[in-house]
Parts: C-alpha cells; sequence; structure tokens
C-alpha cells in the first residue's frame, strides 16, 4: 500500500515555500517555533517569527533551520543568515537556502472517496463540515472550505464509516488546484489512525475490483 523511505538528504535546490507561507523556525535551546515568509527572492527568503523571542544569539543564527510542507514532504532548510535588523529581531533573512534534508517522504495509493470531514482552521479558529475529493496514507484532497490558505495549518476529524469514531489529526494546505479544492499533507496522525486509513483504501480497492469483475461476468 506505501512506499517508506528512511530519512534522506539533498543537496538539489528545492521549491522554496512563497509569499505568507506559514513555516516553523529550528533554534537551539527553542525548539520549533512558527514564522511566515515575508519576502521571497531567487535565492533568499525573508522570515518573520511569529512570537516573541527576542534578539538570537550567534549560536542561534548559526544553527537556524527553516522547515515548511511540500508535496514532496517535511523540508528543512539551511543557508547563511545574511542580516537581521536590530530593530526588529524577530525578522532573518535567510540566503542562499538549500535543502538538508527530506522527512517522512511517502507514497500512498490514493483513492477518489467523498467522506465527511470536520475541518477546524488553526488560523482564525473557524469549524466548517467538508468531504474529501479523494484520499490516501498521506493526506487529503478537500473540497473546501475556500478559507483557507495555501500553508493553513488544520486539524481534521475524518468519517470513514457512520458511527465509528473519526480518524483525526492536524494536517497543512501544500495546493490549491484550479477548482478551489484544498490538497492537505498530513503532518501528525496516530500510526493507529493511519492504518484505520490505509486499511479503508484497501478495502476501497477490493470492492472497486470485485464490482469490475462482476460487470466482466455480466459482460
Amino acid at each position: 500500500m506505501r512506499i517508506l523511505r528512511s530519512k534522506e538528504h539533498h543537496a538539489e535546490p528545492v521549491a522554496l515555500p512563497e509569499v505568507s507561507d506559514s513555516v516553523t523556525v529550528g533554534l537551539r535551546g527553542a525548539g520549533w517555533i512558527p514564522a511566515r515568509v515575508i519576502e521571497r527572492g531567487p535565492d533568499a527568503l525573508v522570515i518573520a517569527i511569529t512570537v516573541p523571542t527576542g534578539k538570537l544569539t550567534p549560536e542561534q543564527l548559526e544553527t537556524l533551520k527553516v522547515e515548511f510542507v511540500s508535496a514532496r514532504g517535511r523540508v528543512r532548510l539551511r543557508g547563511t543568515i545574511a542580516s537581521q535588523d536590530q530593530a526588529s529581531p524577530e525578522v532573518i533573512t535567510l540566503s542562499a537556502p538549500r535543502s538538508v534534508e527530506v522527512l517522512q517522504e511517502r507514497e500512498y495509493v490514493r483513492i477518489k472517496s467523498a467522506r465527511p470531514v470536520l475541518v477546524h482552521s488553526a488560523r482564525d479558529g473557524t469549524r466548517i463540515q467538508s468531504f474529501t475529493v479523494d484520499v490516501s496514507g498521506g493526506g487529503l484532497l478537500l473540497a473546501g472550505p475556500d478559507t483557507l490558505a495555501r500553508g493553513d495549518e488544520i486539524n481534521f476529524q475524518l468519517t470513514l464509516t457512520p458511527g465509528v469514531t473519526p480518524v483525526s489529526g492536524t494536517g497543512r494546505v501544500v495546493r490549491i488546484d484550479s477548482n478551489g479544492r484544498r490538497a492537505v499533507a498530513f503532518e501528525s496522525i496516530s500510526e493507529l489512525d493511519r492504518r484505520r486509513l490505509v486499511r479503508f483504501i484497501f478495502e476501497c480497492q477490493r470492492a472497486e475490483r470485485r464490482r469490475g469483475l462482476e460487470g466482466d461476468d455480466h459482460g
């Protein structure tokens, strides 16, 4: 059902996050803290840390990492801190960003399935009932809501079978297609819920094959 790759190191260029995308910044002694891209150049990112941190130490600047979610998985970037305005210590400039690792890179079978899903936006706190267009063990394609922006983090509750506890977790919007549908990559989901989701996909595939065989017999 899936191909699971171990942690990989990459030296080749990767697609960088866009302006207004949410990212996290890894700081020694402070862990991973939320941030947002405010400027993007061909070889630099200007990032605003969105929680109070005060002036960063030289060690923190030297070891700083930026993490974001792409279609390939969770990407960590390193680079050179080109400047830090003394008046705005929460704003950093990452020059010559390069990918140092891709985490949780997985390929899953994806099936078309319309299932109810309750979406809770971490940005504005809204809760909206939507439904999936397709599902996989690594994410969802949602029909909406149109209030979700690329980079938004969500909490979700996906109902596979009525009356059964939903599959739940957190994810991030990594793409919006021309029809306004939101592609969500999982960021946090229990292994039990992931197994439940993969088993559901397998059962759907088996039922589809069964219907195909019955159609051939009648044909």
